[in-house]
């Protein structure tokens, strides 16, 4: 429970700092996402999905 809550916690830092010093480009993202279909977005969540547990499971074993 002590290393998802410490991954939580770097996801928002990572996130906030970029969020602080790019705001320009998030809000073009964000613009860019909404106008995004649904499909390829679902495909990309579950392939970094897939991709972050591989990565955990290569580090804890």
């Amino acid at each position: 429970m002590r290393d998802l809550l410490a991954a939580l916690g770097l996801v928002l830092v990572i996130e906030g700092l970029s969020l602080a010093a790019f705001p320009a480009a998030w809000q073009r993202a964000m613009r860019a996402i909404l106008k995004a279909p649904e499909q390829p977005m679902r495909i990309a969540g579950l392939l970094a999905g897939i991709v972050g547990v591989a990565i955990v499971w290569l580090v804890r074993s």
